[in-house]
């Protein structure tokens, strides 16, 4: 296991303990943005034939086995890096470049799709701006605001997470309101068993976009080393937000599919009105006024979350080198702030180019979206597999038997393979050949350790 302070040979450096419980709780759910499910609220209505609520409750006990895994391993290896750190310590080295490798499609993607939520959201308000600028500029503002550091980019995230609380609450406040004076377009069931007959594989297939939406708790345990409080404090922030998320996701989509003027039928007829399904709903409860303050609100917080998810994209790429898993340059960390500069300015260029691409591109938030999750799923297997293995088979001799250590990993890695199996074919593909190209660069590293005379440890 790395210790934590250490300096090895790739010139590693140790990250300092600042960022509070409140500092925690705010980059996790700015990373997760309390309106997540404001951009894919109409495709998981035509998804889930309109039971929306259960496929957030779905997908928040799917999360939560992995929270409870998160909360264990973090325990257990305190360090930056997160999943990779943590199957590496209960699976061994080559299961742990695996998990960063497949952690790090995601981490340098999802800050991609968030920007580029915010860009679409900007250029709608502002339409003579075309929406690529808007992205790029809003990579270039979070990224600055990373690199001051860690406590300044909490301190401007906490405001901006107050913000989007405050639109919440406003439209939760408003489509009440609508509801009570003119009452509800469908069956208030309907938001639980659907518009139609109810179908468990439609709410699956629904799930493995849902889960986007929760894709920021687990950035919580990338800032282990920088918690003043300790690995219990993080591991209290993993759950706290979870569970924060699951109850103001599950709130809003259940207003919004009461309000929703569209039915899940025609939007599944017609995918082009999916995207704005719920900004569409937001004025027909109550005005342009709402539509326009909740697109202002997804414009900021999408950013912010984006900040969140490439502070997280730095300290794993961080973590990683520091290992020597990847250029021992990213393991350097800046005097001043205190963070991680080169990680971060790596992770940052690399979202640029697939932000901006996308928002050149029509079809370029299709392309982005559809292959975010299988990385995340796949390392999200590979945590629950590496509990198993550290509880289960590295301590199991003559260790005190923990069953729920086991358990409870088996039936979130069960989940996790539902998951990935009821996702797309894109996605799939994309997430395998990513994999088999992470393979083929272990096998080189491992190949060149073998030829210095250092084994593949």
């Amino acid at each position: 296991m790395a210790s934590l302070g250490r300096t090895g040979e790739a010139g590693a450096g140790s990250l300092r303990r600042t960022l509070t419980f409140r500092d925690l709780i705010v980059y996790g759910l700015l990373f997760i943005a309390p309106m997540a499910p404001v951009g894919i609220f109409g495709t998981l209505q035509a998804k889930s034939h309109g039971a929306i609520v259960v496929v957030y409750a779905v997908a928040t006990l799917a999360m939560a086995f992995t929270a409870y895994s998160y909360a264990l391993m973090v325990r257990v290896a305190p360090q930056a890096g997160s999943v990779y750190t943590y199957a590496r310590v209960g699976l061994g080295e080559g299961a742990g470049f695996v998990a960063g490798w497949m952690a790090m499609l995601d981490y340098l993607l999802i800050p991609a799709v968030a920007y580029l939520f915010s860009g679409i959201a900007l250029h709608a308000l502002v339409p003579s701006v075309h929406q690529w600028v808007f992205t790029a500029l809003a990579v270039v503002v979070t990224t600055l605001l990373n690199l001051w550091g860690v406590r300044v980019a909490a301190r401007v995230g906490f405001a901006v997470l107050a913000m989007e609380i405050a639109v919440l609450v406003v439209f939760v406040v408003a489509a009440g309101y609508a509801l009570l004076v003119h009452g509800a377009l469908r069956s208030w069931t309907a938001p639980f068993t659907g518009e139609g007959a109810f179908s468990m594989g439609a709410v699956l297939s629904a799930v493995s976009v849902a889960v986007l939406s929760y894709l920021g708790f687990d950035a919580i345990a990338s800032f282990a080393e920088e918690s003043a409080g300790g690995a219990r404090r993080v591991a209290r922030a993993v759950l706290t937000c979870l569970v924060v998320a699951g109850v103001l996701f599950a709130v809003q989509t259940y207003l919004a599919a009461l309000l929703a003027p569209m039915p899940a039928a025609e939007l599944a007829a017609d995918p082009g009105r999916q995207g704005d399904a719920f900004y569409v709903t937001a004025h027909a409860a109550a005005g342009e006024w709402l539509q326009k303050l909740v697109a202002a609100s997804k414009a900021v917080g999408a950013a912010f979350a984006a900040l969140a998810g490439q502070a997280a994209a730095g300290r794993l790429l961080f973590a990683m080198a520091r290992d020597r898993r990847l250029p021992g340059a990213m393991s350097k960390v800046d005097e001043a702030s205190g963070v991680p500069r080169r990680a971060l300015l790596g992770a940052a260029a690399v979202t640029l180019v697939a932000a901006v691409w996308a928002a050149r591109r029509d079809d370029g938030l299709d392309q982005l979206s559809s292959i975010v999750n299988v990385g995340a799923l796949t390392a999200f297997g590979l945590l629950h597999a590496s509990v198993i293995g550290w509880f289960g088979v590295r301590r199991g001799a003559g260790a005190p038997s923990v069953p729920r250590h086991v358990v409870v990993p088996l039936l979130g890695f069960a989940v996790v393979v539902a998951v990935i199996v009821a996702a797309s074919a894109t996605a799939q593909i994309v997430g395998g050949v990513w994999m088999a190209v992470g393979l083929v660069v272990l096998a080189v590293q491992y190949g060149a350790r073998a030829r210095a005379g250092g084994g593949g440890d």
